[in-house]
């Protein structure tokens, strides 16, 4: 970790860890939710700073950090497109769907587009089978996604 890591404000950080009891480390895992809710990501200077605040060693909020799906180190999309490639969307064509947005953001999944616009993601179930296949885009759920269609939503808007 280095010292220079400068990725985040420190007044906006410091607002959420005033909601925070300063040594308490079992407020580690909501803390880290209330940082990527604050900057849609987790940056690393805001984890040094959290770190110092609950007194919580790096490598304990690191290791929380990276060990969750949910918690990204990384900047996202404006946009952030979620694709089920669970069984029943996979059956249903989630694959194509994939291979469709990829060639349309020229991206892979787990990759932001160069303008920060767009993050694509696939997920291994959003427990929607009945409306496979299911893309969400920033949460917003679209089943019985046919290809064609949600490029044509996501790309409407660039």
């Amino acid at each position: 970790m280095s010292d220079t890591c400068t990725c985040a404000d420190p007044a906006r950080t410091q607002t959420v860890l005033e909601r925070y009891a300063a040594g308490q480390s079992t407020g580690l895992i909501h803390a880290l939710q209330d940082i990527q809710s604050e900057f849609g990501y987790v940056p690393c200077e805001a984890v040094q700073l959290l770190c110092a605040h609950l007194r919580v060693p790096l490598s304990k909020a690191f290791s929380v950090a990276t060990f969750y799906k949910a918690f990204s180190l990384e900047p996202k999309g404006e946009v952030v497109i979620r694709v089920c490639t669970g069984t029943a969307c996979h059956i249903r064509g989630a694959q194509t769907i994939v291979d469709e947005i990829c060639t349309a953001l020229d991206i892979t999944p787990g990759q932001t587009t160069a303008d920060h616009k767009f993050t694509l993601e696939t997920v291994n179930c959003v427990g929607a089978c009945a409306m496979a296949p299911v893309v969400s885009l920033n949460g917003e759920y679209h089943g019985s996604v046919k290809p064609g269609a949600i490029t044509k939503k996501i790309l409407g808007g660039k």
